[in-house]
């Protein structure tokens, strides 16, 4: 029996869970970045949690994380969004935030923690986590006064719930390491300049480095953001701000708001300021935030002394991109402290690295950079900067020269400024693989000496740069050998004047340009005979032996290639002998002379050989090609052909490479092998039309098609 009162007390309701929705608002109209929002999906759904790990255990659970085995133990979620200042980290983090909410059932917390702002101080980790906290609604009463208790209280309280923890702007692994919870149920979103690397290796972080924006996407920004009457109106200057952009979204949406804001104003007006002011168009006095120079420039707080004057000098360096060696010429650091500048200046996203070793920065931020050393750095200290970096480039081009020609005439420059050190260059192949790598870089280079008036090193490049151009870079040999000829102005020796007449004579001839070719050799012999330079007169000879022959004057040709081989003969110089051998040789075979021509041929071929000049040899064995298919032998022409093809591609000769198949042709169309006169033919045709040589790539389309012409009219032909 029971005596008494039986009371009946039911437990006490659970208090409502806080679900904190610190979100802000989604991008208004944010554009792009698929590939980007694919790669979180995907992390995000890299490997299943196991089953009871949700809000209640009784649930089970869809979210998603990234390692290991999930029965050794998961592991949470960490994506770190990395780039540039204004290149849309934070735009993307919520935007993919706010399409994945569903996800995140139990809440969202955000916190700007001010890394790169205008705010003096990047937020403090205790004050971070008593946010969290205060957004969790804890008793204030129960936060402990210690950053590492409270920090084990936050991760206490979003244990096994299905959050979102967004940490918008680090600057720094300390500020981040606090705030990162404990549960595999979390997703943590971290965006910021630096790419922290502890991050990556302690906590497993994804890292997304974010770029500009692609040429489509930064389009559809624009023209979303414009009215649509005006980019109907003028859809080619679309194209162009989005080039003047250079993709890079927060200028393109300060040009989206100019142009928002002036409606009256046409784009070609907009497009005319911004190509006028470059970056200055971007700057907004009175709102850091909108201010393209003031975002950049908080990237540079957390820079050493050294890291922000390398950035500096990166803005006025020549060329699109540069190399550790040359960045340390440039900079005057050793090769060590100039990896880790280099170094630096990548995990602040200042410059970007791309294959090869070779770091470049985006236009608006090099534009940047470049006023940076014009309002930080002394005239001096710029000054021998690039006296430095031009020495490097001038003195590692010399030494390329010297591989690709080993035989021409040694020109050495003068020394390099103190503590430059050339790239070393072992074989032809280092050296022709450095100059196709630097030829845009060389070109700079050039025009930097120009205006430092370093009249002998813009002369120099031009001269180490010679061979190089002329395996297909004519239109670049003549603008650099024009420079030279205006540096030739203020050199003392008379032979450069003349040395740079003859090889703008050369290069005028190999481009059509005829009157301008003979105008330079008539001032070169000039000056060679007035000093009596005799050299000077053999080479000249030479190069009008070359324009006579374009003109269509063997005969004339001829009698300059007799006078510079009896010029050459007379002052003992065996390798100028063969080249003049030879061009005897070839101009009596175009004039039909073949027993003449094939006995200069063949001294000079000897000669080369002996020397061993592999360039004079190619031209040789091409000159002996002629002469035996025009005397019949075509077997011998191919043999003769296909050895001086096979030097002139060892030796990168493109536009000589051109010549010879162009020649190869005919003998197999003799033979009558027309597929093989068709592919040779289709070859030289391809390289005649990239070299700008239209006249020979009409003369070669004209073979082509009397080949097919032949072809179709007699089938078994083929």
């Amino acid at each position: 029996m029971v005596h008494g009162n039986v009371h009946l007390h039911p437990p006490s309701p659970r208090p409502a869970r806080v679900v904190p929705r610190q979100l802000p608002a989604a991008p208004g109209l944010f554009t792009g970045r698929t590939v980007e929002l694919a790669r979180l999906d995907r992390a995000l759904t890299h490997t299943a949690l196991p089953e009871g790990l949700g809000t209640d255990a009784r649930e089970p659970t869809t979210t998603t994380v990234p390692a290991g085995p999930v029965g050794t133990g998961a592991t949470m979620l960490v994506s770190a969004i990395g780039g540039a200042g204004g290149i849309g980290k934070t735009w993307l983090a919520l935007a993919w935030a706010h399409r994945n909410l569903e996800r995140f059932p139990d809440g969202q917390l955000f916190v700007d923690l001010h890394g790169f702002s205008p705010v003096d101080d990047p937020v403090e980790p205790a004050a971070a986590v008593r946010g969290f906290l205060d957004a969790l609604q804890v008793d204030p009463g129960r936060i402990p006064t210690d950053l590492d208790t409270q920090a084990a209280l936050y991760r206490s309280m979003v244990a096994g719930r299905r959050m979102l923890i967004v940490l918008d702007n680090a600057a720094t692994i300390e500020q981040v390491v606090p705030l990162l919870p404990g549960s595999p149920t979390c997703t943590v979103l971290v965006t910021g300049r630096q790419r922290l690397a502890s991050l990556i290796d302690r906590h497993g972080a994804r890292h997304l480095s974010l770029d500009v924006l692609s040429r489509e996407e930064a389009h559809a920004l624009l023209t979303d953001r414009l009215d649509a009457d005006r980019v109907a109106s003028a859809p080619e200057l679309v194209d162009e701000l989005v080039m003047l952009c250079g993709g890079h979204p927060l200028a393109l949406s300060i040009i989206a708001r100019t142009a928002d804001i002036r409606p009256t104003v046409p784009l070609t007006e907009i497009a005319a300021e911004l190509r006028q002011l470059g970056l200055e168009a971007f700057d907004h006095d009175t709102e850091p935030a909108a201010s393209l120079p003031t975002v950049l420039s908080w990237s540079l707080r957390y820079l050493t002394e050294d890291q922000r004057t390398m950035f500096a000098l990166l803005g006025i360096t020549p060329g699109p991109d540069t190399t550790p060696p040359a960045t340390a010429a440039l900079t005057g650091l050793s090769p060590a402290r100039t990896r880790r500048a280099l170094a630096a200046l990548e995990n602040a996203s200042l410059i970007d690295r791309s294959p090869g070793g070779r770091y470049a920065m985006h236009d608006l931020v090099r534009a940047y950079a470049a006023n940076t050393a014009r309002a930080t750095l002394p005239d001096d200290v710029r000054e021998a900067a690039l006296v430095r970096v031009v020495d490097f480039h001038l003195h590692t081009a010399h030494t390329a020269s010297r591989h690709l020609d080993p035989h021409g005439t040694l020109l050495p420059p003068d020394p390099p400024a103190s503590g430059v050190h050339p790239h070393p260059l072992p074989d032809t192949a280092a050296a022709l693989a450095w100059l196709q790598a630097e030829h845009t870089t060389l070109l700079a280079t050039q025009r930097i000496a120009t205006a430092l008036g370093r009249h002998h090193a813009v002369w120099h490049l031009a001269w180490n740069l010679d061979t190089f151009h002329h395996r297909g870079h004519l239109r670049d040999a003549l603008a650099v050998w024009q420079a030279a000829l205006d540096a030739a102005e203020h050199l003392p020796e008379s032979a450069t004047r003349s040395r740079t007449h003859r090889i703008l004579g050369y290069v005028c001839s190999r481009l059509g340009l005829h009157e301008q070719a003979t105008g330079h050799l008539n001032h070169a012999l000039d000056l060679a005979v007035r000093h009596h330079d005799f050299i000077q007169q053999a080479h000249t000879h030479q190069q009008f032996a070359i324009v006579w022959e374009l003109w269509g004057d063997d005969r004339r040709a001829l009698g300059h290639a007799q006078h510079a081989l009896d010029l050459y003969r007379s002052f003992n110089q065996p390798v100028w002998e063969a080249d003049a051998l030879n061009a005897v040789g070839w101009y009596a075979a175009r004039l039909g002379e073949f027993d003449t021509a094939r006995g200069h041929c063949h001294a000079a071929l000897v000669l080369h050989r002996h020397h061993h000049d592999l360039v004079g040899e190619s031209h040789t064995l091409d000159s002996l090609g002629y002469i035996a298919h025009h005397t019949g032998d075509h077997h011998q022409a191919l043999d003769l052909y296909d050895q001086a093809l096979s030097l002139r591609r060892t030796l990168g000769h493109a536009y000589e490479v051109a010549n010879t198949l162009d020649n190869v042709g005919h003998p197999h169309a003799a033979l009558g092998d027309q597929e093989q006169a068709r592919m040779a033919w289709e070859g030289a045709l391809a390289l005649y039309r990239d070299q700008g040589r239209d006249t020979d790539a009409e003369r070669v389309q004209q073979q082509l098609d009397n080949l097919d012409h032949s072809t179709s009219a007699n089938p078994d032909s083929g």
